[in-house]
């Protein structure tokens, strides 16, 4: 802990942005399960949940297009406290209209739309001001504390809205997150370093240089392969696992979620306090390659020992990968793209779960467990592979990418 507590005390503006957002992430948990329960309470509110589910993930493909651009030519300080001054405003109206009316029961969707349209740019803004927050021997660091952040605000935020669903109702579960937002807006407001657009002869989206470097587009697309095969994994091995292998049912479902939660925690804490030695590249395919067989560890059902060990694997070794790509990243896009690519990136990112889901339905509704296993083992392990015969090529100097791998 001492890295992390060192980096947090010498960089007060790193500090800042990062408790900022872990504050923000926490909320934002906290209103998907408002929001759900708002909806549910509607006539027909079971079937409803789809069409929300629809608006929280669909305009994030319109967002993520938009945000990157905007952050590369703005102040990343001025975007993230507009994001968070129009979504607070905007998740708090359902308290302030619970107040003086009715709430409407088209108010909740346009809310969660609302969300998915500005959620990349907070997603692409953090990583792309890291950089400028840090010294480079510290990204790794600090990239571990943003991905722990995500992972452990998310469960704080899951574990705190179940309680205060039953003790104040969820439209002032909303005005908890409405306060967050404005919780992150003032810590970005107090951060001394400009988050300044840098100068670049680019115009328009990234130059074709980043997107025909091997290292970054041989990373993402085994990133996107590993996301297609946890996303899999999460959506519907593990309820179906719960339901029909396992004893305990939800109890089983929680456990084995929280046994991945635990293992990104673990994985990404590890990740920011030791650097490999063999290079990020080798790093991230051997660590992909254990964390793939993590997944034949799902045939051990009905017992709840080995799904469960399985589970932890899974996240402890994943964690890493998002850790020293996001720093391998760091290194090779320049300063003035940071913001479109990390957009790009982590748009295509969240494209991918559903995918893995829509593979493996078939599969399990014919009961063929081993038909998914083996399909989300290659898709997490073939990657990898991959990866091993990649050429890592160093970038002459920090603001620019001059060598492409």
């Amino acid at each position: 802990m001492s890295t992390y507590l060192s980096l947090l005390r010498r960089r007060r503006d790193f500090r800042r942005l990062w408790l900022g957002a872990s504050v923000s992430v926490m909320g934002d948990s906290m209103t998907f399960v408002a929001l759900s329960w708002l909806v549910l309470a509607q006539p027909d509110g079971t079937a409803k949940l789809g069409i929300l589910a629809v608006c929280y993930t669909a305009p994030v493909l319109v967002g993520g297009l938009v945000a990157g651009p905007l952050l590369d030519r703005s102040d990343k300080r001025t975007a993230l406290i507009a994001d968070s001054v129009v979504r607070g405003v905007a998740v708090g109206s359902i308290p302030f209209t619970a107040v003086v009316a009715t709430v409407p029961t088209w108010l909740p969707f346009l809310v969660a739309a609302l969300y998915g349209l500005l959620k990349m740019l907070p997603m692409a803004a953090v990583p792309a001001a890291i950089p400028e927050l840090v010294a480079p021997e510290e990204r790794d660091a600090a990239n571990a504390l943003e991905s722990v952040s995500y992972s452990l605000s998310g469960i704080i935020g899951f574990a705190l809205a179940a309680p205060l669903l039953g003790a104040v109702g969820p439209a002032n579960v909303l005005a908890v997150d409405a306060a967050t937002y404005a919780c992150f807006a003032t810590a970005v407001a107090l951060i001394r370093r400009p988050l300044r657009p840098h100068e670049s002869p680019e115009t328009g989206t990234a130059p074709r240089a980043v997107f025909r470097d091997k290292v970054l587009v041989s990373t993402t697309l085994a990133f996107m392969a590993f996301n297609v095969a946890e996303g899999a994994l999460t959506m519907v091995v593990a309820p179906w696992l719960a339901r029909e292998q396992l004893p305990g049912n939800g109890a089983a479902l929680s456990l084995l979620m929280a046994a991945l939660s635990a293992g990104e925690l673990l994985g990404g804490f590890a990740a920011g306090a030791w650097r490999p030695r063999a290079g990020r590249l080798i790093a991230i395919a051997v660590v992909e390659l254990v964390a793939a067989a993590g997944f034949p560890a799902v045939l051990g059902s009905p017992d709840w020992i080995p799904v469960t060990v399985g589970f932890l694997v899974i996240g402890a070794f994943s964690a890493p990968m998002t850790v020293w790509a996001q720093s391998l990243r760091m290194e090779r896009i320049p300063p003035s793209q940071r913001g479109r690519v990390f957009s790009v990136f982590r748009t295509m990112m969240q494209a991918t779960p559903p995918i893995g889901a829509a593979l493996v339905t078939p599969l399990l509704v014919t009961g063929n467990l081993a038909g998914a296993v083996i399909l989300m083992t290659a898709l997490a392990a073939l990657p990898a592979f991959a990866l091993l015969l990649v050429r890592e090529s160093h970038p002459a100097g920090e603001p620019g990418l001059h060598n492409c791998g």
